[in-house]
């Protein structure tokens, strides 16, 4: 079928009539939840994503990221050390640039891709040189109906994989475990022990390395780099200055007795879970959309010194996973929360004070996007504490 560039196809009964060859759809399509489901099902073994039509044009050496949490974040830390090291490095995927708008591409070209649940799900001859499973938990249940169909989706960018390839995945992760001890695969798989305190740690001064998730980031990293043998002065140098990313554990506000961070990229208990780890006292914001089969796993003992701050309509649903175990409180909106906060540290006093901007859900309900909600949050920041000088 012969269509002209300007032609638009509006009617599904003409497009059901249509033979296809290939599909090429955006990951963040649901094929069973879309005006053409029917249609796409049909077709199912013509879909392809933008990380098929990408292979299909380039072999080049590639390091592919996936993972519940930490998946940016690692991926903005590869790319800034191969950058150091003097790697023709490309940041793609669901950072960095869409796959198919790169330019200027030579055989040295290194490309660090973070690959999301919904691009690998719909993938079909997409592979990687090196593929990393950071870690995975319950998520995204909504659009993957369940649990097993999430963890197959993440395992893809392994069974894709060559026995020439290499697989770097979290060891002391119970459903990345799992798949590994009953799968059978052809690469080399190394495991990396996300809990050993690797001696580099104590020598970085950065603080931004000192939360448990980016220390299990950090941990990926230094194996990958390893793997490749880049250098260490360098990299040593390019960690200490890494900044982070906005809206993921970043410090918006700090002075003698009060620190403020906005995680507004949290969108599960296990996000927040990360760096709710290395706080002893913390003042944390939550709201937004639960996620379907979400759980709370801190104890008791470790909340101890938590108070939680729920926003929003969905607080019931929060609610019955924290109220056991810490101080939990509710509100209309982040606007009221904040200054309840505030006005608390001021009458305590205490010497050390964080507030936790990590709201554990999808940010759908009131806002386009987590960006668009972790603006919000600091520019509400912003005002208050300049209101109150």
């Amino acid at each position: 079928m012969k269509c002209k560039s300007n032609q638009k196809l509006k009617d599904i009964k003409e497009v059901s009539e249509i033979k296809f060859d290939k599909i090429i759809i955006s990951p963040g399509i649901d094929i069973s939840n879309c005006r053409l489901a029917n249609i796409l099902k049909k077709n199912l073994s013509k879909i392809f994503t933008d990380l098929d039509v990408f292979y299909s044009f380039y072999k080049n050496k590639s390091i592919a990221i996936t993972g519940t949490n930490g998946k940016s974040t690692s991926a903005q830390i590869l790319h800034e050390v191969l950058m150091d090291q003097k790697y023709n490095s490309r940041l793609i995927g669901n950072i960095g640039n869409p796959v198919l708008s790169e330019k200027q591409i030579t055989k040295k070209t290194v490309f660090v891709i973070e690959a999301s649940s919904y691009q690998l799900d719909y993938s079909k001859i997409f592979t990687s040189k090196y593929a990393l499973i950071l870690n995975i938990s319950p998520d995204h249940l909504e659009r993957h109906k369940n649990l097993k169909n999430y963890v197959n989706a993440k395992f893809k960018l392994l069974n894709s994989q060559t026995n020439k390839s290499i697989a770097l995945v979290k060891e002391n992760d119970p459903l990345i475990s799992k798949v590994i001890k009953k799968g059978k695969f052809k690469q080399k798989i190394i495991k990396v022990d996300t809990l050993k305190n690797d001696k580099i740690f104590n020598q970085l001064k950065n603080q931004y390395f000192l939360s448990f998730g980016n220390k299990e980031n950090l941990s990926f990293i230094l194996k990958i780099s390893k793997i490749l043998k880049l250098d260490n002065k360098k990299l040593f140098r390019t960690l200490n200055n890494f900044k982070g990313l906005k809206y993921r554990q970043q410090i918006i506000f700090e002075k003698k007795n009060l620190t403020i961070i906005n995680d507004s990229k949290s969108t599960s208990f296990a996000s927040s879970e990360n760096l709710l780890k290395s706080f002893n006292k913390v003042y944390w914001i939550l709201g937004g959309i639960p996620k379907k089969n979400d759980k709370f796993k801190l104890t008791k003992k470790n909340c101890e010194n938590f108070k939680a701050f729920i926003f929003g309509n969905n607080y019931k649903e929060f609610k019955k996973h924290l109220k056991n175990k810490m101080f939990v409180t509710n509100f209309v909106n982040l606007k009221d929360v904040l200054k309840k906060i505030l006005l608390a540290i001021e009458k305590e006093k205490l010497q050390k004070n964080i507030i936790f901007f990590s709201p554990a859900g999808a940010s759908f309900d009131s806002f386009k996007n987590f960006e668009d909600r972790g603006l919000y949050f600091n520019k509400l920041v912003k005002k208050i504490i300049n209101d109150k000088r």
